[in-house]
């Protein structure tokens, strides 16, 4: 029993529903963590009454195509003390956001909005946190935090290598003469990242992540930004698939593809690039204008 008491859960594939599609709408939806991960337009309306089971947004940044969701989903979803909003702290566009929908909707003023910075962890269950990772989508001094990328993990205790194999009554002794502080070391599992929008990142950023949902807005290099007056920037899906080649990433969703392509133009790229890169685990994939339900339980491109 003691053996079985410490090993690391095995969580199963997450049921995530999506919708992403750069300068239009953005949001990720994990049923089983009540996880969103940004609230782009027509949240609601995809989602429907599956909407009150969410319990924490996490926006990445307040670019409109990642937030317009949220007034209505708040109108609709929020009660006392939920959801809970979470926003990079240095950015200044949320708190008059708060003050607005919590003048504009009274009767349903119970969200609980929070500010959070670069490396804070969020505590969302038993066991899983979200960490906040700093990216470089919004340029901003050292310090700020205005746009972000996210981890969740689980963190748990495992029996101390130099037990694991002993028969299951020799553990049981020895974890009550020393107690499991001795006995146990603490370890975390990367269970699942969302980069936001975002530049390519080193590959040792998504290092050890079991599903990573990253944005791949233009399948060449032709530039990072979406018109010549947006500053913010953006990856490309050559950089991107070069990046997880360089990782153990066990399954990828791509997403904010620019409307520019159309779908045939996306999965023949996503193909050639995991061809020539030797890239053998499922690659999914979140079409311009669609929102695609269970995306991990679809056939992938690649796996």
């Amino acid at each position: 029993m003691v053996s079985i008491l410490f090993q690391f859960t095995t969580m199963p594939p997450f049921n995530i529903t999506g919708y992403s599609t750069a300068l239009f709408s953005t949001w990720y939806f994990v049923d089983e963590l009540r996880l969103l991960f940004d609230a782009g337009d027509g949240l609601s309306a995809a989602l429907l009454q599956k909407g009150r089971r969410v319990k924490h947004i996490f926006i990445s940044h307040p670019d409109r195509d990642h937030l317009g969701g949220l007034f209505q989903f708040h109108q609709l979803n929020a009660r006392e003390d939920w959801p809970r909003i979470y926003y990079p702290k240095d950015s200044r566009s949320f708190p008059y956001m708060e003050a607005f929908l919590k003048t504009f909707d009274p009767h349903v003023s119970g969200a609980r909005w929070q500010p959070i910075e670069d490396g804070e962890t969020v505590w969302i269950g038993n066991n899983i946190g979200v960490e906040a990772i700093r990216n470089e989508h919004i340029p901003a001094a050292p310090g700020l935090s205005k746009s972000f990328g996210f981890k969740v993990f689980e963190k748990k205790q495992k029996l101390h290598p130099d037990l694991q194999g002993l028969p299951a009554e020799q553990i049981q002794k020895i974890v009550l003469e020393r107690g499991k502080d001795q006995t146990t070391v603490s370890q975390r599992v990367d269970l699942l990242a969302y980069s936001g929008d975002t530049p390519i990142g080193s590959p040792s950023l998504w290092q050890g992540v079991k599903t990573l949902i990253h944005e791949a807005t233009f399948l060449e290099s032709e530039g990072h930004t979406l018109n010549a007056e947006h500053l913010n920037k953006h990856s490309t899906l050559e950089q991107v698939l070069n990046m997880v080649a360089q990782t153990d990433v066990e399954e990828l969703i791509l997403g904010h593809f620019s409307t520019r392509y159309d779908a045939a133009q996306i999965d023949l790229r996503i193909q050639e690039c995991c061809q020539n890169m030797g890239i053998k685990i499922p690659v999914h994939r979140v079409l311009p204008g669609q929102v695609v339900e269970n995306i991990l339980q679809k056939t992938p491109l690649k796996g």
